[in-house]
């Protein structure tokens, strides 16, 4: 398991390539939640994802080939490697499962220069198919969310937040588990973290309740983002070590958080960064008198018209 100096050691090496994103803290009453809430706004990163870190952190660690980097993904870790592999003048091809990507995403992997190869099966499909590619053609795979370059790239994001804001407690969406679990290894014992899912992506409470990995069917309204058929294992060591709960949150809950950002502030993130503070505006999650509570907000690649023109 990656430890803190890893991730001290990514952030060195990915820190001229990435934005330090801000956080943001909104009164009690913005929300109404009755209570302050810290946001990371990580959803401000070069690729509207946190996803960027990870593929850095593997570029800059891997001996890269004329024939470049492959992956698998939904949309955001391909628009995070493509935009990486394009900084550091190397080819990209992204594999995406057709059932679960997004158009918005599918367009800004294209726009950072990857080429964009659709599968009509399962995500697992497309991992397979992924992994053929890089056995054929000697490309580097960057797996989305379960290598140790990848968490201690995405842990980078827990390493800056302790150093912008005194918090007590940090709600983290979830689906392979790349960003829990680095932000896990970051923190360790220091902050109670909690794990969110909607009740269509969640694989980690189901895990936790049975006490091994699940393998799901994702499917609804955050399956782009967070859309693992399961939690990788590094994902999975680190929560059994140091995850403090989890929620599960409907699309609707979903739905309805992304709607209340934006009337609030004016903040369009995708349904999974929402998915996070939604166990907040559901009441799926309920600080303490005086909790210090922050939310991650991950990812902001969605079409903002299919929410505000409803808002």
């Amino acid at each position: 398991m990656i430890g803190r100096a890893d991730i001290e050691a990514a952030y060195q090496r990915i820190a001229p390539y990435i934005r330090r994103t801000p956080v943001m803290q909104m009164d009690a009453d913005a929300l109404g939640l009755g209570y302050p809430v810290t946001f990371k706004m990580e959803h401000l990163q070069a690729t509207g994802s946190f996803k960027l870190r990870g593929a850095f952190n593997n570029l800059l660690t891997s001996e890269l080939s004329e024939a470049g980097v492959v992956a698998t993904s939904g949309g955001n870790h391909g628009a995070g490697v493509a935009y990486a592999a394009t900084a550091l003048g190397i080819p990209s091809t992204i594999y995406v499962p057709a059932a679960i990507a997004a158009e918005v995403k599918l367009r800004r992997m294209r726009g950072f220069g990857a080429e964009v190869v659709a599968v009509p099966d399962p995500v697992s499909d497309a991992y397979v198919v992924c992994l053929a590619h890089a056995a054929r053609t000697g490309a580097l795979e960057i797996h989305p969310f379960d290598s140790d370059a990848t968490l201690a790239g995405q842990g980078t994001v827990g390493l800056e937040l302790s150093a912008q804001a005194e918090i007590d407690t940090l709600l983290v969406s979830v689906g392979g588990g790349g960003l829990i679990g680095g932000v896990l290894c970051h923190y360790q014992d220091d902050l109670r973290i909690i794990a969110v899912e909607t009740e269509l992506t969640a694989s980690m409470a189901p895990s936790r309740e049975k006490g091994e990995q699940v393998t799901i069917m994702p499917g609804g309204i955050s399956a782009s983002g967070l859309g693992a058929s399961a939690i990788g294992d590094r994902g999975w060591a680190a929560a059994q070590k140091w995850l403090d709960g989890h929620a599960v949150v409907s699309d609707a809950d979903t739905f309805e958080a992304q709607r209340r950002l934006w009337d609030a502030s004016r903040i369009v993130v995708e349904p999974s960064a929402a998915t996070a503070l939604a166990a907040l505006t559901s009441g799926a999650y309920v600080p303490e008198k005086d909790e210090r509570v922050a939310v991650l907000l991950c990812g902001a690649n969605a079409e903002p018209d299919w929410f505000i023109n409803e808002a």
